[in-house]
């Protein structure tokens, strides 16, 4: 009999976690901590330099969010179109934001921006883990001389 007892308290308690643990998985707030950890960043697309016909250019980097909105790329490679291969170099720091959906929803949105080059990205981040973040690139080459259609995902690999 007690051991009866005891088997239909544990059942219980165990679904009222899970009840807690699911109310709360929709409810993940959208903040910086939202994005925390090492990411392997790769993308694909092309440069349009100004009367020049578009070329591919494709890039593979870590880039580790802080939790805090700031950014460090400790190393960067880029293939672009004739261009020598520009492997492992560290890259520049940047910035990150991170806000909610307009109605909360399972995916929040953000802006990621490389300091010294100014280059942007809008982010989509699901709430949950953010284990795949998808990237496109927003903006044009400082000075708006070269125009970029640059795409793809960076996916988290170590916290």
């Amino acid at each position: 009999m007690l051991f009866r007892v005891t088997v239909a308290v544990l059942l219980v308690l165990s679904m009222g976690t899970r009840v807690l643990a699911h109310d709360n998985e929709g409810r993940n707030d959208c903040s910086f901590a939202t994005l925390n950890g090492l990411y392997v960043f790769s993308a694909r697309g092309f440069v349009t330099p100004p009367g020049a016909t578009p070329f591919p250019k494709a890039i593979v980097e870590l880039i580790r969010f802080d939790g805090d909105g700031n950014v460090t790329t400790p190393a960067v490679t880029t293939a672009i179109d004739n261009q020598p291969l520009i492997a492992a170099s560290p890259g520049g720091p940047g910035h990150y934001t991170v806000v909610d959906l307009v109605p909360p929803d399972g995916a929040c949105l953000g802006t990621l921006t490389f300091t010294a080059s100014g280059i942007t990205f809008n982010l989509v981040i699901p709430r949950e883990g953010a284990k795949t973040i998808w990237l496109i690139q927003t903006n044009v080459t400082p000075g708006n001389v070269v125009t970029n259609v640059f795409q793809g995902t960076a996916v988290k690999i170590a916290h």
